[in-house]
């Protein structure tokens, strides 16, 4: 029966490479930190929060896939979080944040991008102050398939 053993200078030589990519990593962060570019308390909002801001051409090609997807667009504002956060109770699975105002009804029979940046806009200038994000209904199925912020307030 073979035997295999590792000899304590390879078991020496694997820790120091750990160590150097955990120094590595650190002084990284630290980089990070120091530009300016620090995760810590930077929020995730929805699907895509992680790029730039969409621009109007970008959210209308979005929108379309929606529709292309036979999706009902709809609109939702937040004037306080436009996260999911705990405030009232601290069980597993409870999250304060998840259900936002509707903004008018769902646009059913929606055909056009320019239909929902128009509803887009009317919401802004109602609530500069609000989160607003896009929703796609499949309403055979009745769950909402996809969401994404399409406006964050100033300063956010």
């Amino acid at each position: 029966m073979a035997c295999s053993m590792i000899s304590s200078a390879t078991v020496a030589a694997v820790r120091e490479d750990q160590q150097r990519h955990y120094l590595s990593c650190k002084q990284r962060w630290k980089s990070a930190m120091h530009a300016g570019v620090a995760p810590l308390g930077l929020k995730k909002f929805e699907t895509l929060s992680y790029l730039p801001p969409l621009s109007t051409e970008q959210l209308a090609k979005e929108v379309d896939y929606l529709l292309s997807k036979n999706l009902i667009p709809c609109l939702e504002f937040e004037l306080e979080h436009g996260f999911v956060y705990r405030e009232h109770n601290r069980s597993p699975g409870y999250y304060d944040g998840r259900y936002w105002t509707m903004w008018k009804l769902p646009m059913f029979g929606c055909n056009d991008s320019s239909q929902v940046l128009k509803e887009l806009e009317e919401c802004k200038k109602a609530y500069p102050s609000a989160f607003i994000r896009i929703i796609g209904f499949d309403n055979k199925r009745q769950v909402q398939i996809i969401s994404f912020i399409a406006y964050k307030p100033a300063g956010v």
